[in-house]
């Protein structure tokens, strides 16, 4: 388990015993929207009167925008047993003053690379729970609880283990050991050549007023309208944050964000049993600006903030808690205390069902370390009613994220905060999706070209690096059987195919089948 996990298990202690002690008027929605591609695919399609356009910093709460009621199946169900599996979390409590609902977090899988010379089955073998809870008309939790196991693809597998925790050795130098996982956290070996790892979120949210909430927990967070963002993503691994929404006017609003992030480098010496990895302070700035319904203009700005190294640990500097973009990077400019990543999030809604994106970021106030994405958004084309095409570019520069003192590099869990492939790349996306009486297909199309490419290149510490200068192609094209939206529970098939020009990696061919509920995102295009 990870070094979060005594705090998560006090914040899941709290959620119970909060829901039995406390009780009087009526429950609001004040939960978070899940964050996986599935729920933003629809919150982009607008499938109420109201048009979403609140500045792209997910999670989004409810209250902004219901989506669930809007996507949810509305169909006469004559039975308990149907009501409750298309309709229904597995258990629905409800009270005048609460509304408890929890439901099965699962994902299993078999399946195989036909191109793997050992030729392994390939398994995800995921068990949990997902619960949520609202209490009286401004406060909601959220917990979730995964064990799991799985083997992957050959390059899921290198890519994991190239990521994994580093260890001081007798010359002073580090050496990795175990593996990453996008997600879900460290990990330890499983019957060879799998992974066995567990990893735990959730959140409260308070909302005092309709314009203002305050949210504390580990759940991931992601800026954007795109498949990927170049700014921050939920590509990494959860970590505790304090959040502040605040919405000032209809034109404006304004989120603040603090959060603890871990390099996985073993201190060389500790007094517990197990050696503490070497923390960073986080900071996100997120500004808003509307002159119009259509259209949303974003500052961004986050700081990877100094807390020690390998010896000594200090506070943050005190202008780690400044709410006011740049000052804080432009104050201590050159002197080792933070690095900032500047950005603008762009959004304008063309027509009711027409998106166009981008997003501009630049790595502390440097120009030549620089990353652009443009995407489109469409929808109901041919008058399909739940049909979605979505194209998107992104270019990021060589060592975009990475800086002088390597600590500072833009990672947490020595994985990338932005986009999964990290720096030196151009990127072309192709989604589309479409789903009728509950079958779905969707179909994943990814390019990159490569320029001097390295896998481990944003790790803290300074490792021997492999660049390559090539070509990558991902295609995944998935069917399915949604029954439950709520939970988006579904059954499900899909081929993928990667091939990358380079004569020593094997081309992966790989045939899954499973049924899972999914409220994360698990990236394995890259």
């Amino acid at each position: 388990m990870n070094q979060h996990c005594p705090a998560l298990r006090r914040l899941t202690i709290v959620c119970g015993m909060t829901f039995l002690l406390w009780g009087t008027t009526v429950y609001g929605q004040q939960n978070l929207l899940p964050i996986h591609s599935f729920y933003k695919d629809h919150l982009f399609a607008n499938k109420t009167d109201k048009s979403y356009n609140g500045g792209s910093f997910f999670p989004v709460n409810e209250s902004e925008y219901d989506l669930i009621s809007a996507i949810n199946d509305s169909t006469k169900q004559y039975y308990d047993f149907t009501h409750t599996l298309f309709q229904k979390y597995l258990f629905e409590i409800r009270g005048d003053d609460y509304y408890l609902k929890i439901s099965p977090a699962i994902d299993f899988s078999l399946g195989k690379d036909l191109n793997d010379t050992i030729s392994r089955r390939l398994f995800q073998n995921t068990r949990g729970v997902h619960v949520e809870g609202t209490l009286f008309s401004n406060f909601s939790f959220s917990t979730s609880l995964y064990e799991n196991q799985g083997r992957f693809v050959n390059y899921e597998t290198a890519y994991y283990a190239s990521l994994g925790e580093l260890y001081p050795g007798a010359d002073s130098t580090y050496a990795p050991q175990n593996a990453v996982i996008p997600g879900g956290g460290r990990t330890k070996p499983f019957k060879g050549d799998g992974f066995d790892y567990a990893y735990a979120v959730g959140y409260f949210v308070y909302a005092p007023f309709n314009f203002l909430s305050f949210t504390a927990g580990n759940n991931a967070q992601f800026v954007g309208d795109g498949h990927r963002s170049v700014l921050l993503s939920d590509n990494s691994y959860s970590a505790p944050y304090f959040r502040i929404d605040w919405k000032i006017s209809p034109k404006f609003s304004f989120s603040y964000m603090r959060s603890r992030h871990m390099n996985l480098l073993r201190r060389p010496a500790s007094g517990s049993v197990e050696s503490y990895y070497e923390a960073k302070g986080y900071s996100v700035n997120y500004f808003t600006y509307k002159p119009i319904d259509k259209i949303s203009i974003s500052l961004f700005e986050s700081g990877e903030w100094n807390r020690g190294d390998s010896i000594t640990s200090k506070n943050s500097h005190p202008l780690y808690y400044n709410p006011v973009p740049f000052l804080s990077g432009l104050a201590l400019q050159g002197k080792n205390e933070v690095v900032s990543l500047l950005g603008l999030n762009l959004s304008y809604q063309a027509a009711k069902h027409h998106r166009l994106y981008g997003q501009i970021a630049i790595n502390n106030f440097d120009t030549k370390k620089a990353g652009i994405q443009l995407g489109y958004r469409g929808y109901n084309y041919f008058g399909l009613k739940d049909f979605m095409l979505q194209v998107e570019y992104n270019n990021v520069a060589n060592r975009m994220y990475e800086n002088d003192n390597r600590r500072l590099n833009n990672v947490h869990f020595n994985l990338p905060l932005a986009h999964v492939k990290g720096n030196g790349f151009q990127e072309f996306v192709l989604r589309t999706n479409y789903e009728i009486k509950r079958v779905y297909a969707e179909v994943t199309a990814v390019y990159y070209l490569l320029s001097n490419y390295s896998s481990t290149a944003l790790l803290p510490y300074h490792v021997a690096q492999t660049s390559s200068t090539n070509s990558v192609m991902f295609t995944s094209i998935e069917l399915g059987y949604r029954f439950n939206r709520k939970m988006n529970f579904s059954v499900f098939g899909n081929w993928t195919y990667r091939t990358i020009d380079d004569p020593a990696m094997l081309t992966a061919i790989h045939f899954n089948l499973g049924i899972r509920t999914g409220f994360i995102n698990h990236y394995k295009d890259f």
